[in-house]
């Protein structure tokens, strides 16, 4: 019986309009351009504006991208998954409303959440359900709203995060293309570093929760920098030494885009040129769930079926991994 692996043949993205400069976001907090840039490597970052515009709108936007430049019918997708942290609402469910909208009627769907690794968590999910052989189509959206949780007077978060959203399908393949292997890694340690405090089943809205700013994201940013440098570089290392991989075989280096020297240090550790690593940082920040298949989608035109990718992710929690994918198509 051939092999069937999960391979990902099409993507789509959706980028809001409106720009937040680092020019202006020194009119905003103490800080300026160079600083920004030097200890992060983003230029600017996309912000969604606009009433009643959620991580939906976004991830609407980038399925019918997808669904636009592949020819696919909505109808035929089995499965949408929708990777954010930063949902429409609580409970009900952003995927499923995005999976009505989009028209994929004979589709289930669900939301992921694993911070800034959603998107790679949920690259290993979707995997599984085409392997297993129950799923055709697969969709993954990685969205998120960051704006709509950042207190724009705090320097510390305001000048890293975006808004944006990507898609790509999953679908069969029988040609070794596609998901090889996965090193997915968490630890709890990391749950005071980079969080919410309120909002949820600890903390429940108040008042003074809103009075003092607790539905922000607050991080602890030189700890969180020190555990995301050391487990990506661990976790990039390992998926090529468990596939007897050096850095001649590896054609691209996906990884998510929080910060420049994060980036940088993770493609050192394994000796990766340049060249070879996929940077957008300095047009969109850290858009969360949504880097990883920017990063496809900016990239499309130069991947090449047949080539070694290998993504590497660190989020809040913490959560952290390696996945390498062989891709499945030439643009």
């Amino acid at each position: 019986m051939t092999k069937i692996t999960a391979a990902i043949t099409a993507v789509g993205k959706y980028l809001p309009e409106y720009i937040l400069t680092n020019k202006e976001l020194e009119t905003m907090v103490d800080t300026n351009d160079e600083w920004i840039t030097t200890r992060t490597g983003i230029k600017e970052r996309r912000i969604l504006k606009g009433e009643n515009k959620g991580t939906s709108f976004m991830a609407i936007k980038a399925a019918q991208d997808l669904l636009e430049k592949s020819g696919v019918d909505a109808k035929d997708i089995d499965m949408v998954i929708v990777a954010t942290a930063t949902p429409d609402m609580p409970v009900a469910s952003t995927a499923v409303y995005t999976a009505t909208e989009i028209g994929a009627t004979n589709a289930f769907a669900f939301d992921l959440q694993a911070a800034c690794s959603s998107f790679l968590y949920g690259i290993s999910t979707a995997s599984s359900y085409i392997e297993s052989g129950r799923y055709k189509k697969v969709l993954l959206i990685g969205s998120d709203k960051m704006s709509s949780i950042i207190d724009y007077t705090d320097r510390a978060t305001c000048i890293i995060f975006g808004d944006g959203a990507g898609a790509v399908l999953f679908e069969p393949n029988t040609d070794g293309l596609g998901f090889q292997d996965e090193y997915l890694r968490s630890d709890g340690v990391g749950r005071e570093y980079l969080k919410i405090e309120a909002g949820g089943s600890i903390l429940p809205p108040t008042e003074e929760t809103v009075k003092n700013k607790q539905h922000f994201v607050h991080q602890e940013g030189k700890t969180v920098f020190k555990y995301a440098v050391s487990n990506m570089a661990d976790v990039a290392t390992k998926i090529l030494e468990r596939n007897n991989l050096t850095k001649n075989d590896v054609s691209w280096l996906a990884s998510h885009q929080a910060n420049k020297r994060i980036i940088e240090a993770t493609a050192n550790r394994i000796g990766l040129e340049d060249e070879k690593v996929m940077m957008n940082i300095h047009k969109y920040g850290n858009t969360t769930s949504a880097t990883l298949p920017l990063l496809l989608n900016d990239y499309e035109k130069e991947l090449k079926k047949g080539d070694n990718l290998i993504f590497a992710a660190f989020g809040g929690g913490f959560t952290w991994g390696a996945i390498y994918l062989k891709w499945a198509y030439n643009a």
